[in-house]
């Protein structure tokens, strides 16, 4: 019944492959082609996660949430992808389909803003697609604001414009 939240061990990056996949279908699936949301496979994406940790795992952290032992979401941040020394990057945020509405996110936003904060970083700040309207209320609702910067990115064939959001830790 109660979330737990816990560090990632390699144990869980296939696993997390596997739901950021299926979370990626379920937020996306309203305004980008299948086709788009077909690739990578959920086995591909865990693989993706295998080889990101390996590289970052000295200065980026994993956070997975668990209810009733059952990985429900995870969280990953690092160091700002602009550079910034004072700047924390929220470089994902993902959760099961069915675990929306029920707290999980938020626990681990509250999670990863904490980490930050002892990391010594005043701001976070992270990419969100802009046409994923949930996700910016969800930012809103926490205190994350536009900063006005934006770039385009591809998922699968499609090229999806990312806003930036920030706020203080």
């Amino acid at each position: 019944m109660i979330v737990t939240l816990r560090p990632a061990t390699e144990a869980d990056l296939m696993p997390i492959g596997a739901l950021h996949q299926r979370s990626r279908v379920a937020a996306y699936s309203s305004f980008l082609p299948a086709e788009a949301l077909a690739d990578p496979t959920p086995e591909a994406m865990g693989r993706y996660w295998v080889e990101r940790w390996t590289w970052e795992r000295s200065d980026h952290r994993m956070t997975v949430a668990e209810r009733d032992g059952r990985l429900v979401g995870f969280s990953y941040l690092g160091p700002d992808d602009e550079g910034d020394p004072a700047t924390g990057l929220l470089n994902a945020i993902h959760l099961e389909p069915d675990e929306r509405g029920r707290g999980t996110g938020r626990a681990l936003i509250v999670d990863a803003l904490d980490a930050m904060r002892a990391r010594g970083w005043s701001r976070a700040v992270l990419w969100v697609l802009a046409q994923n309207t949930p996700a910016r209320a969800f930012y809103a609702h926490g205190g994350w604001t536009p900063t006005g910067t934006q770039r385009d990115e591809h998922i699968g064939v499609a090229l999806v414009p990312q806003l930036r959001y920030a706020r203080e830790v």
